[in-house]
């Protein structure tokens, strides 16, 4: 566990003086906000105090070993930064910003060491550049864009010996390509799609014949996609053919390349067994050794003659030349998420989500630990996930960490937590969380001495919490999820006074994903998505959640899926992805209004019940539904939540609701009138 303590910032905010505030009550009072179905009546007059920044630390995403100084890229962050960690005197000696882009994966150096090329995730498919190059003999001057390669985001990046780069990524509604960008012409260009059933593709290796590349299906599985792909281009007749070793297709994708001499190293990401590490010889690509590895994931491979080191998601691997896989034993030592692991004379280092770089002793298994933030690199502000509030904390998920705020003094506290907390609650005082990837349910009881833990584990390929609520009646945890790589989803429970647990599998169908939970009367209601393009969305179920039987379903009809679901009364509230919302009564089970609220929900939205009403929040948007006639009035508009995963908000034990508003955490406490 590490602390942060930060000053508390609090400045409040009454709505008769704060001029967007009353610029919203003029819309809604006007004639074009009521052509959006939005209530005549103005706000009223909520009370908002902003407590500063939700989650601040440096949060990172990449790792590359250029000479003796690892450079590492931030995450969800803005601007994104590269910043240059001198390992000899273990300090942070250069940095240099990007306009573009959020966050940056790929990084690779050039042969000659002088250059550091580097791509970067994009919130959209604009004409941003998202290649860049850093001369690295003058770190003070700013990185260079080079273009944009076709998909949204580079996943990762390569530098054949004779300098060509070649980039691959994906994020846009079209299969990922193989992208080149020749140093000599300075063009960026597309050398055709590798795989076209793939939804990702994460990793490239180049010699000065051969480019491979590593895809499958990371987001968005089931139907047609495709497993683990590994796919050799030829430099000098631009075929593409397939060469993935058969023993990887079971997993669902090449997670990691690496040319290592005269062999190709590449390895998987596993979903419903274990990963696997392949050493393919380069001039025979059907010539192969494959060995299970220990976990689901196996990436950043750093190499010392015959032995390999990489990591999996809970520490560090080591393949011995016989072929066996073992574990470092490491002691106490928690690296949580890794994004580099590099050798340089007899050490490795260690480049870790939480923020640090662990320097360790092959030979003696010692090591040390470097905080990257007090080594020299910029905290800042990061995008957050979910949000809890209750006995006298507030409590925000990011990546690698859980932020408690104190109501009663400001004072923010940040806790090591391996992945993400998705979406969270808090249950007679105790947090719990539904944490990716493949976490499971954590909790945290601020009135004990330890830090969060993991309280119960499920089907690794049911990897991705996405809602949580709490069963008063059965005295159940509900979280909603979704199988990135298989398909379809699921719902968890866990019962904290036995710690039981359970998992129904696909209760909707083997297509949609549980996007959104809600619960009234012990009966667990379940809104539904589908990550893939086509196919049913938008069902809901009502299910028994102790029993993991369905009671009864309806077909919303919408073309897009439930992004959030809450109960007031007799009426279940269902709120399509792109703001569509349809209102069941639940005695007679059928949909008594439907009205699209686009105005006001641009994409994805969080829904809660609180004081008699149904709050919703979306990324521009803080508003409430009339309990009567389901019109929408604002509580808040331009909120610009600084969201990585879909917005979130929640309530305490005294009606205050808990949101963001661009990436600060505000409390907001709103008196509807009756």
């Amino acid at each position: 566990m590490t602390t942060h303590p930060t000053p508390s910032r609090r400045v409040v905010l009454q709505a008769g003086g704060v001029g967007v505030l009353a610029a919203v009550a003029t819309a809604v009072a006007g004639s074009p906000a009521g052509a959006f179905g939005l209530s005549a009546a103005r706000p009223a007059g909520p009370t908002v105090v902003d407590l500063g920044p939700a989650v601040e630390q440096f949060a990172l995403m990449s790792a590359e070993l250029v000479g003796d100084t690892v450079y590492i890229g931030t995450r969800n962050v803005e601007p994104a930064r590269v910043v240059a960690f001198h390992l000899p005197t273990r300090t942070v000696t250069a940095t240099t910003t990007v306009a573009t882009g959020y966050a940056i994966q790929a990084m690779a150096g050039d042969p000659t060491g002088r250059y550091l090329y580097f791509g970067m995730l994009k919130k959209s498919d604009g004409p941003e550049a998202n290649l860049y190059r850093w001369d690295l003999t003058t770190p003070d001057g700013p990185a260079e864009e080079l273009g944009r390669i076709g998909d949204r985001d580079v996943r990762a990046v390569a530098v054949a010996p004779d300098g060509t780069v070649f980039a691959v990524g994906g994020g846009s509604p079209t299969p990922p390509e193989l992208w080149q960008y020749d140093p000599a012409t300075r063009e960026v260009t597309s050398l055709g799609v590798p795989d076209a059933a793939s939804t990702l593709a994460r990793a490239v290796a180049a010699t000065d014949a051969t480019v491979y590349v590593g895809a499958g299906t990371t987001f968005g599985g089931g139907g047609g996609t495709s497993r683990a792909s590994l796919v050799a281009y030829d430099r000098a007749s631009g075929a593409f053919s397939q060469v993935v070793p058969d023993e990887l297709t079971v997993d669902p994708s090449i997670r990691d390349l690496a040319v290592v001499g005269d062999r190709l190293v590449a390895s998987t990401a596993a979903s419903t067994a274990s990963s696997k590490v392949a050493l393919i010889d380069l001039s025979d690509p059907a010539s192969a050794t494959v060995t299970t590895s220990i976990g689901k994931t196996a990436k950043n491979f750093a190499a010392d003659g015959d032995t390999l080191y990489f990591a999996n998601e809970t520490g560090i691997l080591v393949r011995r030349a016989d072929g066996t896989i073992a574990q470092l034993d490491l002691g106490t030592l928690e690296l949580g998420e890794i994004w580099g692991v590099d050798l340089r004379d007899g050490r490795l280092h260690v480049t870790s989500a939480f923020g640090f770089v662990a320097e360790i002793d092959l030979a003696t298994r010692e090591w040390t630990t470097t905080d990257l933030a007090e080594a020299g690199a910029p905290v800042s502000a990061q995008t957050c996930m979910g949000i809890a509030a209750g006995a006298g904390y507030v409590y925000v998920g990011g990546n690698g960490v859980i932020a408690r705020h104190s109501v009663a003094t400001g004072e923010v506290v940040n806790f090591r937590v391996p992945g993400e907390a998705k979406d969270a609650d808090v249950v007679d005082g105790v947090l719990y969380t539904g944490q990716y990837n493949s976490q499971g349910i954590w909790s945290y009881d601020p009135r004990g001495g330890d830090g969060p833990a993991q309280v119960a584990a499920f089907s690794s390929e049911q990897n991705r919490p996405l809602d949580t609520a709490w069963d008063d009646v059965n005295r159940l945890l509900l979280v909603g999820v979704q199988s990135d790589t298989e398909g379809g989803g699921s719902l968890w429970t866990y019962r904290p006074g036995t710690g039981g647990s359970s998992i129904a599998t696909d209760p909707i169908d083997d297509i949609q994903l549980v996007r959104a939970v809600a619960t009234a009367d012990g009966v667990a209601y379940l809104g539904g998505d589908n990550a893939q393009k086509t196919g049913p969305r938008g069902t809901v179920v009502a299910w028994d959640p102790v029993a993991g039987t369905e009671l009864w379903r309806i077909e919303t009809g919408q073309p897009k899926g439930i992004a959030a679901l809450a109960v007031q009364g007799r009426h279940l509230y269902a709120l399509t992805i792109g703001g569509t919302l349809v209102v069941v009564d639940r005695v007679r089970r059928r949909v008594v209004h439907t009205a699209s609220h686009k105005a006001l929900v641009p994409g994805f939205a969080a829904m809660v019940t609180n004081r008699g009403v149904v709050y919703a929040v979306s990324d521009t948007t803080l508003f409430r539904f009339d309990p009567r006639s389901f019109a929408a009035a604002v509580v808040i508009a331009e909120t610009a939540g600084g969201w990585y995963s879909g917005s979130h908000l929640n309530v305490d034990e005294d009606g205050r609701i808990y949101t963001l508003r661009g990436r600060n955490l505000v409390r907001v406490d709103d008196h509807p009138s009756r």
